[in-house]
């Protein structure tokens, strides 16, 4: 018997509380830049310490800001996040939510990258920034009491897309060992024909319309993508990439993405968990704690994660 997906009653809440969607082509790039870091931030987990710094880059300074939980053990697993925002909007004030609440569940640290922003910089400004990061967070793990062997890349949303381009990147030329990669409802495709975004044209929190002009922006200056540093899905050969946790939402547009990446993760011989949650939207781990499945999907990915590196693969 079939049925027809619905967003839980807390997510439609939510939406409802935004008001009626206006594109965001409509809206203009800076106000929906407004907006997201306007938001007001829920009470988020207490960290130990909260460090902000800057890690060299190709493009000059890269911001980052480092969470550590009071859970995280000596040495701490780290986690190198990048967010999402369709590579044009966000940073590490509008998703510290995120940050934080994946830090807590984890208890690990949490790099949190902001990374420069398109059209200004083009891609792949992004994955040029995410990598220079990584290598820093693998050459530092001395000074910061950070475990070498349980280095973790996660992104969402764009940000996924561009930690699965950094994790062929590093495979192909070498660098840190990346002991797992989280993708988060990740942009790790361009198909407009793939099935959740001709199923779900007007879904809540991202339209149709929303994918094609993020995509347009990111473009300026840097043209249509062709290979796997800006598209992963391009890669023809994802063997010998680290284990991988992918999470999608079943009223997400580009939910289809990520699950036919992390099938074709598990078809390659990597360890893949993939789990796609019903009832909710895309970027609803943005603010986890204001639904009960973004609650719930926090928790069982902190839970992942601590099996994870409690029972780490010798080989």
């Amino acid at each position: 018997m079939s049925r027809t997906p619905a967003l839980d009653p807390d997510a439609a809440a939510r939406v409802a509380s935004f008001g009626p969607p206006v594109p965001m082509r409509e809206r203009g790039l800076q106000a929906v830049r407004d907006a997201i870091e306007s938001a007001s931030p829920p009470t988020m987990p207490v960290m130990a310490e909260v460090l902000d710094t800057t890690v060299p880059g190709p493009g000059g300074q890269i911001p980052v800001r480092i969470h550590r939980p009071g859970s995280a053990p000596s040495p701490a697993p780290v986690i190198i996040h990048l967010h999402g925002g369709g590579l044009v909007m966000g940073s590490n004030h509008s998703f510290e939510p995120l940050a934080r609440a994946l830090a807590a569940a984890s208890r690990a640290v949490v790099v949190a990258v902001d990374y420069r922003l398109a059209p200004e910089n083009p891609p792949p400004a992004q994955f040029e920034d995410g990598l220079a990061v990584t290598k820093w967070v693998g050459a530092g793990c001395g000074s910061f009491d950070w475990d070498p062997e349980r280095i973790v890349l996660s992104g969402d949303s764009a940000g996924g897309g561009v930690v699965a381009a950094i994790t062929l990147e590093l495979r192909e030329h070498g660098g840190p060992r990346i002991f797992a990669q989280v993708l988060l409802y990740p942009g790790v495709d361009r198909d407009m024909a793939a099935p959740s975004v001709l199923a779900l044209p007007d879904a809540p929190m991202l339209l149709h319309d929303d994918i094609v002009f993020l995509h347009d922006l990111a473009d300026v200056g840097a043209g249509a993508p062709h290979d796997w540093r800006r598209v992963p899905a391009y890669a023809t050969d994802l063997t010998g990439l680290p284990q991988a946790i992918v999470v999608t939402a079943e009223l997400d547009p580009i939910a289809s993405w990520g699950e036919r990446y992390a099938e074709r993760l598990r078809d390659a011989g990597v360890q893949t968990t993939l789990t796609r949650y019903p009832g909710i939207y895309h970027g609803f781990l943005m603010r986890s704690e204001a639904t009960a499945r973004g609650r719930l999907a926090m928790a069982e990915l902190g839970a992942l994660l601590q099996a994870k590196f409690a029972n780490a693969l010798p080989f």
